[in-house]
């Protein structure tokens, strides 16, 4: 059967405007498809200006957060977590650092400070931002959606949650939790990017 020329017209106009539509959609919702409301958090690099919004840095990674202090008994886990960055940077894992002075004043000083203490006593290198609050009373609003998220607030320094590249939370990890730990490593090496 001949199809009429202008019953051919409206097909292929029908066809076009899908895809258009279909096409813009994907556009327009592409940022929202592509980082989870957890992530959507703009802060300041440490002890810098820039602002990093971690939407835009860090979607499809494999995001270890935890809050740190330079004065703390765990302070040393500078040492693993750099050597679990290290380890699998390459692979799509990233490690955010944000210090708080919550918990018995371990973090007193300024940014700058902590900022060159992290690098010279501990050759930090990864990710570093801006001090913020994590106890519930008055955490920031990022930590707010990871403990609500997680279902828990911070209890000390060197608390850890752990998001996977489709911008879930899936674990919360103690202080007291190593970044040399069968438990931490073996659920980061189970939900590296693929």
């Amino acid at each position: 059967m001949k199809i009429p020329a202008p019953l051919k017209f409206i097909q292929l106009s029908t066809l076009l405007l899908l895809t258009f539509t279909a096409i813009h959609a994907y556009a327009n919702d592409g940022g929202s498809s592509e980082c989870s409301a957890l992530l959507n958090h703009e802060f300041k690099k440490l002890g810098e200006d820039e602002r990093v919004n971690l939407c835009d840095a860090y979607a499809g990674k494999l995001i270890l957060v935890l809050n740190t202090a330079s004065k703390c008994a765990f302070t040393p886990q500078y040492d693993g977590l750099e050597a679990m960055y290290d380890r699998y940077k390459d692979r799509g894992f990233v490690i955010l650092g944000f210090p708080s002075n919550d918990f018995a004043g371990q973090e007193p000083g300024t940014e700058k400070q902590i900022s060159n203490f992290c690098r010279l006593s501990y050759g930090v290198r990864l990710p570093m931002f801006e001090k913020v609050h994590a106890t519930q009373a008055n955490a920031s609003p990022f930590y707010h959606a990871l403990a609500k998220e997680a279902g828990e607030y911070p209890g000390w320094n060197f608390h850890k949650y752990l998001i996977v590249p489709n911008g879930k939370l899936i674990a919360s990890f103690k202080s007291h939790i190593r970044p040399d730990s069968a438990t931490l490593v073996s659920t980061v090496e189970a939900n590296l990017p693929k």
